[in-house]
């Protein structure tokens, strides 16, 4: 019996109704100008800013959609480092870290380059540099071999699995990715958001590697979008969005690889997502805008290292709430010098205490 998409007698070649995807695009491609016309008004600096808060952003939600959660402060550093950015507070990053950030900043910097096999294998082997994931040896740089049974997507306890898809056998693999790849870097007659979505379809689908399927897919997706907008540099997240709307999400996936080649639904799907990301990319610049303005405000303030290092954390979204012992873990000083820095802040009104009331007393921005 035939379950899932690739085993379709015409398969890869999708359909849509393009009457029902025609307004869509139409607004995602509005929204994509839009925003492009807005950044580029912006001065080079905020322009920095907001592209290393968006590649931040982009390589922590892709990760957690997985179930990894990396540090945002090496994920920040790692990538400034890459692009030759000097960020305040930067600190060393981990391996896995760098390998995600290099990854992403490979799509999307060289997003006009081709794909190759020995691309995709770099890609793959830089989110595990060790060989391992987590504690299990796997195959890297490499397609997936198979080797303990078909690859599947398996949910519920044991004896009571649900198989909710089972990806092409790994002796597939290598003529479905010589076709893929053909396909990416040749077909030039579709709309290169539409070719977006098809490609993180039909990747995650193939599914050809061990592991790291969803961030290499979700990779090639930006690097598709950055081509539509015809420039690397990128200033909203897919990924962010995925992440947002992971149920619905799985779901579609999940339907669309169970039925037929008309991915009319999932294309839709895809637009709308992006149409979400686009708008809230305004977030972004709110907060890059107000950085901006803070520091000019306080341009002639005179306050120290630690006091900066602080300033900024809650400048670029401190996880959590700001207490005195928070300030004196990440400065690495004592509580005591941790309030007068709090103190002598407070009095050069660029700090306050919450109105909430609690057991500890918390600290915010001055407005």
């Amino acid at each position: 019996m035939i379950r899932f998409i690739h085993q379709k007698d015409n398969w890869p070649n999708f359909t849509w109704n393009t009457d029902e995807i025609v307004g869509l695009l139409s607004e995602v491609r509005n929204l994509q100008g839009r925003l492009i016309g807005k950044m580029e008004s912006l001065g080079f600096d905020l322009r920095s800013e907001a592209l290393l808060d968006t590649l931040t952003l982009d390589v922590l939600k892709s990760s957690e959609i997985e179930g990894e959660y990396l540090n945002p402060d090496q994920v920040r550093s790692s990538i400034a480092r890459r692009l030759g950015m000097e960020i305040a507070s930067s600190v060393e990053s981990d391996r896995n870290v760098d390998g995600v950030v290099e990854m992403l900043l490979d799509a999307t910097q060289n997003c006009f380059k081709p794909v190759t096999t020995e691309r995709l294998f770099d890609w793959q082997a830089a989110l595990f540099p060790t060989g391992r994931s987590g504690m299990y040896k796997i195959t890297v740089g490499d397609w997936r071999k198979d080797t303990t049974g078909a690859m599947q997507v398996v949910s519920g306890a044991l004896g009571k699995e649900k198989v909710h898809f089972q990806a092409p056998d790994s002796i597939l693999v290598e003529k479905e990715m010589n076709q893929f790849i053909d396909w990416f870097n040749t077909n030039s007659t579709i709309d290169l958001v539409l070719k977006a979505a098809i490609a993180h379809l039909w990747f995650v689908t193939v599914h050809p590697f061990e592991d790291g399927n969803g961030r290499i897919t979700r990779a090639l997706t930006d690097m598709l979008l950055a081509q539509s907008d015809k420039t690397n540099q990128r200033f909203y997240s897919m990924s962010a969005q995925i992440r947002m709307e992971r149920k619905q999400y799985y779901e579609i996936l999940e339907k669309t690889q169970k039925g037929n080649l008309d991915i009319t639904e999932w294309m839709s799907w895809f637009l709308n997502c992006l149409i979400h990301s686009l708008k809230s990319t305004d977030e972004t610049l709110v907060k890059v805008l107000f950085k901006a303005d803070f520091w000019t405000k306080h341009s002639k303030t005179l306050i120290n290292e630690r006091q900066k290092k602080l300033l900024n954390k809650l400048l670029d979204g401190l996880d959590g709430k700001l207490t005195s012992s928070k300030w004196a873990k990440i400065a690495k000083c004592s509580k005591d010098t941790a309030i007068r820095d709090i103190n002598d802040l407070i009095d050069k009104n660029m700090l306050q205490k919450e109105t909430a009331g609690g057991r500890s007393t918390n600290y915010e921005l001055k407005e």
